[in-house]
């Protein structure tokens, strides 16, 4: 290697592999996190102790530099190599783990931990490399400037491009493999700093690498579709990565299953029953809707229950991703569930966050007869704030008088605390409330709430035409959701508002324990 090309490896270590060091360990983290809440829930806990836990490995890896006394560029290469085969299988290794439900925590702990002390010894010992290369104030203010890129640009990446077009699996599997060409080209960088006798194992193994790495990423979507159904239980017949979500529909002998982020959305089986219970109890009680409002409820089954009352003229479905729109629209199980709702002229699909929309005035269609509210579970802060009684509020003003509101509000059985809360809240926004129950069988015990301006009505009839085309609910057995037994009675809870978003941590404490 000339002179001049060794004065230039420095700089070119420096700038690339702090680059890829910084991005790709943080990257993982985000995997482990993200793999974490998707896979056992509590986004908040799973977080905390990742981060926590990564952080603390890095220092620890850090300290243990020291003990590096010789051959530092080899144990450099070495490090790149244990950090490309652990961060690039981690997420297969994750998915694969999980089945085993005592192995899981333990597996994923350790990885992190395990590629934080690598990534904590890499820096370290690049400095020291680079030492007699650039002042000390020189490297120190490069390599943190470079970390801090590197830091930022993992933060873009993951939720903008790679998550959203690459999946967990190929994010994973990609990082690893721009961590073993650092270290192949770091191979031929260091080679005056390498023994000769050891540069073609190293260089043999970081071909290796590469290789499964390369192969790997090459089956990506059958290990993706192999680690779901095992998460799952059944055969997947279609999955994709939305820029807001993982969508994936499963089929067994009984019917399909949707699965939003690994939460179980609905089962074809019975979902008739929540959507039912859901959706009648406000049209009923508002007579002769002709407006109507559907917050969430991007696959169309809340639709396919509004669109049987003769006195629509319009609904409008607001739902954050096109991707589950879409999908509703041509996916030929969903489209004949839905009874192809979604390509009914009187509904108008806007795909924005129902936060934002609630929160222009006058919002497009309104003022509406009747609302229903078919969002996700509160188990992150992100859907949390569509619990708020600030959003509560918001949606007051797209409201007739006398309006109907209808909610989905989580098990009362399993998490009372959550139910009650979105109950309060709902209250301290200015809404009567009637809360109610209905038995799904793939979901237990399941509430509801029915909201108004005004005082409920305290009983509901549901219109001959209507009534002949359900399958679960009639007179009888609509007034009967709404007593409550005793295990079901009403707790004290917090009013849940932006600043303190009680409920996300109400949901996740109360399914955890479940759990």
């Amino acid at each position: 290697m000339s002179h001049d090309s060794m004065n230039r490896a420095p700089l070119v270590l420096l700038y690339l592999n702090v680059l890829v060091i910084a991005t790709c360990g943080l990257v993982y983290e985000l995997l482990a996190g993200t793999l974490a809440s998707y896979l056992l829930g509590d986004t908040v806990t799973q977080f905390s102790l990742v981060i926590g836990i990564y952080l603390s490995a890095m220092g620890a890896g850090a300290w243990l530099s020291r003990l590096v006394v010789g051959q530092v560029a080899r144990c450099f290469v070495e490090i790149e190599l244990g950090v490309a085969l652990l961060g690039g299988f981690s997420a297969p290794i994750l998915f694969a783990t999980f089945a085993w439900a005592s192995l899981f925590q333990p597996v994923l702990y350790g990885l992190v931990f395990a590629i934080g002390v690598l990534v904590g010894l890499e820096l370290p010992l690049l400095m020291r490399l680079l030492r007699e290369q650039l002042d000390f104030e020189d490297l120190v203010s490069r390599v943190l400037t470079f970390d801090y890129i590197g830091a930022l640009l993992a933060s873009l990446l993951f939720p903008m491009f790679l998550v959203p077009r690459l999946g967990l699996i190929r994010t994973s599997l990609l990082c690893g493999l721009l961590n073993a060409a650092v270290a192949l080209w770091g191979t031929y960088l260091l080679r005056p700093l390498l023994p000769r006798r050891v540069l073609p194992g190293l260089r043999g193994r970081a071909c290796l690498v590469l290789g499964m790495l390369c192969i790997a990423l090459l089956k990506a979507d059958r290990m993706t579709e192999l680690a779901e159904e095992g998460v799952l239980g059944d055969p997947i017949v279609h999955a994709e990565t939305t820029a807001f979500q993982r969508i994936v529909l499963t089929r067994n002998s009984r019917g399909f299953q949707l699965y939003l982020n690994g939460h179980l959305q609905f089962n074809s089986v019975d979902e008739y029953r929540y959507h039912e219970a859901l959706v009648h109890p406000p049209l009923s009680a508002a007579m002769t809707p002709r407006r109507v409002l559907v917050l969430g409820g991007g696959d169309g089954l809340a639709l396919r229950e509004i669109l049987r009352y003769p006195s629509i003229e319009a609904v409008t479905l607001v739902d954050i991703d096109p991707g589950m729109t879409t999908l509703a629209e041509r996916f030929p199980p969903l489209l004949e569930l839905s009874q192809a709702a979604l390509r009914d002229p009187r509904v108008t699909v806007v795909n924005n966050d129902a936060f934002v929309w609630t929160g222009r005035s006058g919002g497009g269609g309104g003022p509406f007869d009747a609302a229903i509210i078919d969002f996700p579970d509160p188990g992150s802060f992100a859907i949390g704030k569509l619990y708020t009684r600030r959003f509560y509020r918001m949606l007051r003003e797209h409201l007739a008088p006398g309006a109907l509101v209808s909610v989905q509000c989580t098990s009362p059985l399993v998490a009372p605390q959550t139910f009650w809360c979105i109950v309060s809240t709902m209250e301290s926004a200015g809404f009567h409330v009637r809360p109610y129950h209905a038995a799904v069988p793939t979901f237990g015990e399941w509430g509801f709430a029915l909201a108004s301006m005004e005082p409920v009505p305290q009983q509901i009839r549901i219109s001959p035409e209507v009534v002949s085309a359900l399958r679960f609910l009639n007179d009888d057995v609509l007034n009967g959701l709404f007593s409550l037994p005793p295990d079901l009675n009403r707790i004290k809870t917090e009013i849940n508002q932006l600043n303190n978003q009680a409920i996300v941590r109400y949901y996740d404490q109360e399914w955890n324990a479940w759990r």
